[in-house]
């Protein structure tokens, strides 16, 4: 059975035998090739509605050019041979696994962050990452839930790009601070489970206790999330707003604005004198 690529006059073959109703099998048979090829062949170039010998052929040969040369031998999750570059984002994305974040979603953010174009699309993290098109996906898919990633269509073509979001490390010390809450909330449930006064029971208050002054910590508590808040608006605003504007833009009542612009006053003046 022939082996190799597909030539010329086999897409040509391919196109007649979809011309005249033939199956993928009836045209695998005849060009003495596996099925999946003919089927795989079909669906890569415009499906059996819409394929074009011609089309193919030069679509695949350009294909081939554009991959680089060692593909082959590459797997994924490795940097380039020689590379300092792709090591470096390598060793980024392993430090923010270690910090908790999903591998893939690592990767794709430390691409992200180290690119020298300000958004990439879907095409080029597969190209540079040397993974699939759905791992990206979700890696995606997750960044964009926790809001470290957001996508802009192109006004031009039918590509999302992927940018980066601009408080990306605040986001990204919010998760850390919710993934404290979490386990101090879990050990609690247990505590109730198990009871105090018991040997586990003890061991999940230390560890209730622990989790939930580190989370405390991290978060700053409502005060500074209030403060994160109004620095949010007026960031977005084209002016300086009075209380009442931005008690009226956060759905609040103007004590809990005044509240939060003294914690920020409070602390901005406890980190100067710590200077």
């Amino acid at each position: 059975m022939p082996g190799g690529r597909l030539s010329h006059q086999d897409r040509l073959d391919i196109a007649a035998g979809l011309a005249d109703g033939f199956g993928y099998a009836e045209i695998a048979r005849q060009l003495q090739r596996p099925t999946s090829t003919i089927s795989r062949e079909v669906a890569r170039n415009g499906g059996a509605g819409g394929y074009r010998a011609d089309h193919a052929h030069y679509a695949t040969a350009s294909r081939a050019r554009r991959r680089r040369p060692d593909e082959g031998r590459r797997t994924a999750g490795t940097s380039r041979l020689g590379d300092p570059r792709a090591a470096y984002v390598e060793r980024f994305a392993e430090m923010m696994v270690d910090g908790g974040l999903p591998r893939m979603a690592s990767r794709v953010l430390a691409l992200l962050y180290t690119s020298d174009s300000r958004t990439l699309t879907a095409a080029d993290l597969v190209r540079e990452l040397w993974v699939s098109p759905a791992s990206i996906s979700k890696a995606i898919g997750y960044l964009e839930r926790v809001g470290m990633v957001h996508r802009e269509p192109d006004p031009e073509r039918r590509l999302q790009h992927y940018v980066i979001a601009e408080d990306v490390w605040l986001k990204a010390w919010e998760i850390s601070a919710r993934t404290n809450f979490n386990w101090a909330e879990t050990a609690a449930e247990g505590v109730d489970l198990v009871g105090r006064d018991t040997p586990a029971g003890e061991r999940l208050t230390q560890m209730a206790e622990f989790f939930q002054r580190l989370s405390e910590d991290m978060s700053g508590g409502a005060g500074f999330q209030d403060c994160l808040s109004v620095l949010a608006v007026l960031w977005k605003a084209d002016r300086l707003l009075s209380p009442d504007e931005l008690a009226t833009k956060l759905d609040w009542l103007v004590e809990r604005v005044t509240d939060a612009v003294d914690y920020a006053v409070k602390a901005a003046a406890s980190g100067a004198g710590g200077e």
